[in-house]
């Protein structure tokens, strides 16, 4: 199919994610979206099965967050937070605290999930060096872990098998435990948490807070793991005196099944990050929400002040956007319709299970995972043209193909969705024979 004007532009110009600009990845022209499908400038519809990197949970071009839109910016599209507040900052920040854990009652608003994390570091550092204890400024963490691309975040993202490896030796350095394999609360064994408990235990003097992705590493390697080891990771975390970030940036507002992770193991963190979905993928926002220990520890020397100010913190279409989709979300029937996407994931990618290119079939709430044994690097230059050509839109990396659909997908669609990742998988496995 020969390249529009606008493919030959992009492809010279426009640098896209985790690409090269000499050997640029295919990109697709998108004129339009609607519900789980895109349209292609050429006229094809496509079936999402990525929610646009998990963000867009109630689909696309969806009434009431477009309403909301409209009329927010004929009110005011931005306003700076510093000496100032509005309305839609305030409600978001209303709705927030109502729905995570009571203990979590400051809200600290970026404008991106990087960010976020960039904040709850900061945060756990100015605590501890507002306690006096100025050593305590390393963070613990685990393996297979992915927390961003700036550099707070990249640094306590997996350093060896992450997409950061380049900047090892600029990166603050900070501790790693193995990942943990434990999938199910009936496997859990005392050994799981073995090497975890040993690091915390040498480094707990030095160690300003745990970060985790709760239950579910995502980017690192969409890896899942049992509720017991978060529950373990809170009891160590207050018998030593370090602080628990949870990063929820991709798992929050229901993808896995319950509101936000942490509650399957009936935890609460010190400091949570959220992000991607918060505005059903309408506009960039994030929030780092803290307990009342951490905030006012901050400001325990004095001039604690914390110590950072995004441009576009708080903007108010982003949180007037933000509002209408949590109202949304929370008027809808969103855990069954996780718990029927979960089902069908279940019964139709099994099927995979036993093809030879297949290592595991995973799957957690609106979340399905098929591992390789075979990685896909080599395929990038055909395999987005031919994820294309099966009507649906899945962004395989590493040696995974996984999927992170809309909750108001049907099950045909997703049927469509779970078959396409299936003849991807007989394409690879042509390939490589």
């Amino acid at each position: 199919m020969q390249k529009s004007d606008n493919l030959i532009f992009d492809a010279e110009h426009i640098w896209h994610p985790y690409s090269s600009v000499t050997m640029p990845s295919p990109t697709h022209e998108v004129s339009s979206a609607q519900g789980v499908r895109l349209t292609l400038a050429d006229g094809r519809e496509i079936i999402d099965g990525m929610s646009s990197w998990w963000s867009a949970i109630h689909g696309y071009n969806h009434p009431r967050l477009n309403q909301a839109a409209k009329q927010q910016i004929d009110n005011m599209s931005h306003v700076m937070f510093g000496g100032l507040t509005h309305s839609p900052a305030i409600e978001l920040a209303r709705k927030l605290i109502s729905i995570t854990a009571e203990p979590l009652q400051k809200v600290f608003f970026a404008d991106s999930g990087s960010v976020s994390v960039e904040v709850a570091i900061k945060m756990a550092i100015q605590y501890w060096f507002a306690q006096g204890k100025t050593d305590k400024r390393r963070l613990l963490t685990i393996r297979n872990g992915y927390h961003g691309d700036t550099f707070g975040a990249m640094s306590v993202s997996d350093p060896d098998n992450g997409m950061h490896y380049l900047f090892e030796n600029v990166l603050a350095k900070h501790i790693f435990a193995p990942a943990p394999d434990c999938q199910r609360d009936e496997d859990w064994q005392p050994e799981d948490i073995a090497v975890f408990k040993q690091l915390i235990i040498a480094n707990h003097q030095h160690l300003a807070a745990v970060i985790l992705e709760p239950l579910v590493q995502g980017a690192g390697g969409m890896r899942f793991y049992c509720p017991e080891y978060l529950r373990q990771v809170r009891v160590l975390c207050d018998e030593y005196d370090v602080l628990l970030i949870l990063d929820e940036i991709a798992t929050g507002f229901g993808r896995t099944g319950t509101l936000f992770a942490y509650e399957q193991a009936g935890i609460c963190p010190d400091i949570l990050c959220l992000g991607k979905a918060l505005t059903g993928g309408y506009l960039s926002l994030a929030a780092t929400l803290c307990s009342v220990k951490v905030a006012t520890g901050i400001s325990a020397d004095g001039s604690g002040v914390l110590m950072h100010g995004p441009t576009f913190m708080a903007n108010p279409l982003a949180c007037r956007i933000a509002c209408e989709s949590l109202d949304v979300l929370l008027e809808s029937n969103w855990k069954q319709q996780v718990q029927d996407i979960e089902e069908q994931l279940l019964t139709e990618l099994l099927l995979y299970k036993t093809r030879s290119l297949v290592k595991e079939v995973r799957v957690k709430g609106a979340i399905g995972v098929v591992e390789l044994n075979e990685e896909l690097s080599e395929h990038m230059s055909w395999l987005p043209m031919y994820i294309v050509e099966q009507g649906v839109w899945i962004r395989p990396f590493r040696n995974l193909i996984y999927i992170m659909p809309p909750y108001i997908i049907n099950s045909k669609d997703l049927s469509q969705l779970t078959r396409a990742m299936g003849k991807i998988i007989e394409a690879l496995t042509k390939k490589v024979a």
